[in-house]
């Protein structure tokens, strides 16, 4: 049984920063992928990182040079650090992972998933 559990997520400026937390715990394949979603109201959830378990990562381009998705392997805590966040980033962030090294952009081909956190940011 996995589980992951966000935090982070708050209230910002535009401009500001947020890091958002996932705590894992359970069984971990020795290849996998974990990644960050989102969705904002009224829209569909769309990747924003993803970081395999060889170290590759990838991002949205809506997010590319702004956000970071790191993961300390000690802690079993997948992180997504967010700078210049923008009005647009605001939605309820996912943690996610599966098994096996592939990182899809479909959501629907994740199997475990976080509750979410929220960032709102004001212009």
């Amino acid at each position: 049984q996995v589980q992951l559990v966000e935090s982070g997520g708050a209230p910002v400026q535009a401009g500001g920063s947020l890091r958002l937390s996932c705590a894992r715990s359970g069984y971990r394949a020795t290849s996998y992928c974990m990644g960050w979603f989102r969705q904002a109201p009224g829209k569909e959830r769309e990747g924003v990182a993803t970081i395999r378990s060889d170290g590759k990562v990838t991002y949205a381009d809506s997010v590319k040079g702004r956000f970071t998705i790191s993961e300390d392997n000690a802690k079993n805590i997948l992180y997504l650090e967010m700078n210049d966040l923008k009005p647009e980033d605001t939605a309820m962030y996912y943690c996610t992972q599966k098994p096996g090294g592939y990182c899809p952009t479909s959501q629907a081909q994740y199997r475990d998933w976080g509750q979410g956190t929220q960032v709102t940011v004001s212009s």
